[in-house]
């Protein structure tokens, strides 16, 4: 998997409590903010798949979307 550094700035208290459960997991910090956005970024894909749900744009079926794909 490829990695990139990135410079965040976070609430001391969410620092203090990201020290914690790491130090507690015995997990980097690293670790436990990737998995959090992992999480997170399911919690969004969700949000987003509502949003789209609600705009009532047309739909395609299962078998039109076989279809277009060649499966």
């Amino acid at each position: 998997m490829n990695t990139v550094r990135l410079n965040i700035t976070l609430p001391a208290s969410l620092n203090d409590e990201m020290n914690a459960f790491a130090e507690e997991l015995g997990e980097k910090k690293s670790h436990i903010i990737s998995s959090a956005l992992e999480m997170y970024f399911d919690y969004l894909d969700i949000r987003v798949a509502e949003k789209r749900l609600a705009s009532n744009e047309p739909t395609i079926s299962l078998e039109q979307m076989r279809i277009e794909l060649g499966l």
